[in-house]
């Protein structure tokens, strides 16, 4: 076995707030020299590289002599905001002692979920890529609200490598990797050293959230693992107080545990409907559509939907529920919420005599639906 790192082009590295801070007390800039210096060997092996850093708040609290987090938004809007400063000036530094050119990119969740803007974020990345340079990614914490961030670190690194067709995720923490449980409370715990990325029992093994510090656990980096796979990403969890392990593992070195994407990378329209973090609303799906949808590769009619909850209109995105209301699917509905609970239960022919029009035979095209 070696690392899925060695024969990557293409790599996002998501390093999280204890590997760039000082215990959150601002950041580590010796850590983050040390980051940029692997980085710098990567791109010599030929690799291209995509930097999430988390950091900016820690070091935002530092500037503003703040001892505790806070959760005030506004106020972690402003730590963002004065932190972001000093994060870019400390990596900037850092690769151009390796004569390498770094750039901002900072995305909230709506530059993704508008397919527009999500066109041109990956236009951006892309370009930048050729030109060698390295973006450094973080979440808009100064303008992101509770209903469009991301939520951690973790997941918009996920997102980030399908949305530049990263062949995998590098996730580093200060634990070793995924453990059969908790290291901390079970000495019993022994190291996953590869699984199936979307395997259910990993969310299980991996439990709860980590620092204060940061806002991501372990469970989030499992399920970023489970997210980047529907790109054909393959994830590494690794420690990164590992002396070199970006090198290492591009070397082929097996570090920490490996997650790897054993299904067909979606299309990428279909990609994006997945990756949808914010959905307006839900329908629930009776058996029938249920085995239409996921055995038929059928549109969803709306002769199959039996309850209908969220109030969305027409070119939202909306998940789809089995009557045991686990999702199935998700994609961009026809109708509007007040419109799909009219015809709910309806054959399509029965559509224009009750809502006086028909704009669609179907709620759901199968052209515009993925299956989870």
């Amino acid at each position: 076995m070696q690392s899925v790192l060695k024969n990557s082009r293409r790599i996002v590295i998501k390093v999280g707030s204890s590997l760039v801070t000082n215990q959150g007390q601002g950041l580590d800039h010796t850590a983050l020299s040390l980051w940029a210096a692997q980085i710098a060997r990567l791109k010599q092996m030929g690799k291209e590289v995509v930097l999430v850093s988390s950091g900016a708040i820690a070091e935002g609290m530092q500037r503003l002599n703040w001892k505790k987090r806070p959760h005030a938004l506004h106020e972690l809007q402003a730590a963002a905001a004065v932190g972001q400063m000093g994060l870019v000036q400390a990596y900037e530094s850092c690769f151009r002692e390796h004569d390498l050119q770094a750039a901002q990119v900072l995305l909230t969740h709506e530059d993704l979920s508008d397919r527009k803007r999500y066109l041109n974020a990956r236009s951006t990345l892309t370009t930048l890529l050729s030109l060698k340079v390295i973006p450094v990614i973080n979440e808009n914490d100064t303008v992101a609200t509770d209903e469009i961030r991301f939520g951690d670190n973790d997941t918009l690194a996920a997102l980030v490598t399908n949305l530049i067709e990263a062949d995998a995720l590098v996730i580093l923490t200060d634990q070793l990797g995924l453990f059969t449980a908790d290291p901390r409370k079970d000495p019993q715990a022994t190291l996953i050293d590869e699984a199936k990325a979307g395997d259910p029992t990993l969310e299980t093994m991996a439990g709860g959230a980590g620092s204060d510090i940061g806002r991501g656990g372990m469970l989030t980096k499992v399920i970023a693992a489970k997210r980047a796979a529907r790109s054909g990403a393959h994830t590494i969890i690794a420690s990164g107080h590992e002396t070199d392990v970006l090198i290492r593992l591009a070397q082929g070195e097996v570090i920490g545990t490996q997650l790897l994407a054993e299904t067909m990378p979606l299309a990428a329209r279909k990609q994006w409907l997945a990756d949808h973090l914010q959905v307006r609303g839900k329908v629930i799906l009776d058996a029938g559509a249920v085995e239409a949808l996921s055995s038929g590769g059928k549109s969803l009619l709306p002769i199959g939907v039996t309850k209908v909850s969220g109030d969305f209109e027409r070119g939202e995105v909306v998940i789809c529920l089995d009557p045991a209301g686990n999702e199935i699917a998700r994609g961009l509905i026809n109708y509007s919420a007040a419109e799909t609970r009219r015809i709910q239960q309806r054959a399509s022919h029965e559509i224009e005599g009750v809502l006086g029009y028909v704009d669609e035979p179907e709620l759901i095209h199968r052209d515009n639906l993925v299956l989870l």
